[in-house]
């Protein structure tokens, strides 16, 4: 039987919301061994005057736990 874990992270993106998702998961694989999948809890963009200019996108990352890993 496996173990998940969940880590709740935001990302950052000047690009899309799509791409802070990317960039989030892409920075968390570092780290962060056998991740499985990603969850959207919440987005939002920050705004100067009527353009959009920084996406975030609060995410829960999962992750199995390996019970045979050496430590």
């Amino acid at each position: 039987m496996g173990i998940e874990k969940h880590l709740s992270i935001t990302g950052t993106s000047s690009v899309s919301w799509k791409d802070a998702v990317v960039q989030a998961v892409a920075e968390a694989s570092k780290t962060i061994d056998y991740l499985s999948s990603v969850r959207v809890i919440d987005q939002r963009a920050r705004i100067d005057g009527k353009k959009l200019i920084q996406y975030y996108v609060d995410l829960d990352l999962s992750f199995i736990v390996d019970r045979d890993r050496d430590n």
